[in-house]
């Protein structure tokens, strides 16, 4: 039985994978912002822990998570959080700027390092969930699209520093997900939403899966999801 760590797991994709792992048998812990909110993920996903730690707030990982009983091995950190706030680039405040690059940058990077040495000895696996966004962007995307830039180069620095002590990294670029978060956007961009356009959440998990799954001969460093012709 593998134990996964979770970010995410609250809705989309994150909830799709969480399910999945759990109703396999498999161990798994859900990162939520704060006590209520691991009471709500606990009641949602029977059977998963939780572990509280806000995604905003990176300095204060280390310090949360030092507060609270740890998992005694972890196989996979499945990165799948992440915000998005629309705007041209004369108009996003710093606050924006540095709320996104938390969550979506900043945080990744800390809950590896956090993580990294039980990681190791499992020979586990890192999954960041990156977005089309992070291979190339449009106009009044800046903001989030350079955090999922900073995540591709995350992942590649890590995989090379990572590759000799059997670490897999993985980045999984799914393109527009049928989730809250796409709704959001639509909103964001004045046009109306309509989820059967766009990639199910449980096409993305699967893809997940299939990463994590792959036999230890191999490694999916980068794997690019996109709606299909039917959406």
């Amino acid at each position: 039985m593998a134990t996964h760590l979770i970010t995410g797991a609250g809705s989309g994709i994150g909830a799709a994978v969480a399910r999945r792992l759990l109703d396999r048998g498999d161990e798994v812990h859900l990162f939520a912002r704060d006590a209520g909110r691991a009471r709500e993920l606990a009641a949602e996903f029977p059977g998963a822990r939780t572990l509280v730690a806000d995604l905003a707030n990176p300095d204060r990982l280390s310090w949360a998570l030092d507060k609270q009983p740890l998992p005694d091995r972890v196989d996979t950190l499945l990165h799948i959080a992440g915000v998005v706030e629309l705007g041209a680039v004369g108009e996003l405040t710093p606050k924006t700027w540095n709320s996104t690059l938390a969550a979506n940058l900043v945080s990744p990077a800390e809950l590896t390092r956090l993580f990294l040495p039980q990681l190791r000895v499992t020979k586990g696996h890192v999954l960041f969930v990156n977005s089309g966004a992070g291979l190339n962007t449009h106009a009044t995307w800046s903001a989030y699209a350079a955090s999922k830039h900073g995540l591709k180069a995350l992942a590649d620095s890590l995989r090379a520093e990572e590759h000799a002590a059997g670490v897999r990294v993985t980045s999984v670029y799914p393109g527009r997900t049928a989730t809250p978060m796409q709704a959001k956007v639509h909103q964001q961009e004045g046009k109306p939403y309509d989820p059967s356009r766009w990639i199910d959440p449980e096409s993305v998990a699967t893809t997940i899966l299939l990463a994590i799954d792959l036999p230890r001969d191999a490694e999916i460093n980068d794997l690019s999801v996109r709606p299909g012709a039917q959406a």
